[in-house]
């Protein structure tokens, strides 16, 4: 364990997915300040990223074919994780700035845990009602200033962004339990082509402009595509396997503070008095989140 985590080039796979995940809540800024409709650029980001998985996939040799209860569960968990958990993520961007949504995304890990004790039907530790306690205070700081005035397109992101990180814990929870006996990247590329073929359904059903996204829109749609959904994706399961998860994992803590300061860099998104606190105190409820499942040993292990 000790030679693993101090694996060099594990933590150069670490520092890309702290930077490239990171980054891409930025990118989807960009990508609907440019033109792009939520849908249209999940079904243009996710289509083709599946495929080259699978492409990739085939061209290693790797089992690909589906039986029917196999895809329906694949289908089942892409829509959890990228239709509901990353889909309302694009819609709330609209009205809310990059760093906001970052943290309120970084509960993903204190929604899991929740999720994850009611299943099981145990009593949850101290550390991780105290850890969710924090971290719900965080969020009631981070969005105190907007929703006292009332802002409908404020609560409207609010609500869309309580609901997507309970559609990723949720969908994460099926895939560890659901998930086919196939390699990751098949997993995944099928999750994504099931999500992609959703995003396309809403919308043409919500008659999405398809032609209105400019140059820039469709540049930060390719970096989700290659960075985001491929380089990224790689680099996790090469961190997972170079590194101790509990390295890895910090990932959570890292991303919506990199998040924050890239938008405040580049997009010149306000950072005030509110959004320091509340991020301060998500970011200690996910922390004490992970301690208390690091003394928790899992009965899925």
């Amino acid at each position: 364990m000790k030679g693993k985590s101090l694996s060099r080039l594990g933590l150069l796979h670490l520092w890309v997915v702290y930077l490239v995940w990171s980054s891409t809540y930025l990118a989807f800024k960009v990508g609907v300040s440019n033109g792009f409709a939520p849908f249209w650029m999940g079904a243009t980001r996710f289509i083709p990223a599946a495929l080259l998985l699978l492409l990739y996939a085939r061209w290693q040799g790797f089992e690909i074919r589906l039986g029917g209860a196999e895809a329906g569960r694949l289908a089942l968990s892409g829509a959890m994780l990228w239709l509901g958990g990353n889909g309302l993520i694009l819609v709330a961007t609209q009205y809310v700035p990059s760093g906001y949504v970052a943290l309120m995304i970084a509960t993903t890990p204190i929604w899991a845990a929740l999720l994850e004790g009611l299943l099981e039907r145990r009593r949850p530790p101290r550390l991780l009602v105290a850890g969710l306690s924090v971290g719900l205070a965080g969020i009631g700081l981070l969005n105190a200033p907007q929703l006292s005035e009332g802002a409908p397109d404020h609560l409207l992101a609010f609500l869309l962004l309580i609901l997507s990180p309970l559609m990723w814990a949720s969908g994460t929870l099926y895939t560890q339990r659901k998930s086919p006996h196939l390699r990751p990247e098949v997993v995944s590329g099928y999750q994504q082509l099931f999500a992609g073929l959703g995003f396309l359904l809403l919308s043409w059903t919500l008659g999405e402009d398809w032609g209105a996204p400019n140059p820039i829109g469709w540049a930060a749609n390719l970096y989700l595509i290659v960075f985001g959904s491929l380089v990224a994706y790689t680099s996790y399961i090469l961190a997972v396997r170079l590194l101790p998860l509990s390295l890895v994992t910090t990932y959570a803590y890292v991303n919506p503070v990199i998040a924050l300061l890239l938008g405040w860099l580049l997009l010149k998104e306000p950072v005030g008095l509110w959004t320091l606190a509340g991020s301060a105190l998500v970011l200690v409820g996910v922390g004490l989140v992970f301690k208390s499942q690091s003394k928790t040993p899992s009965p899925s292990a």
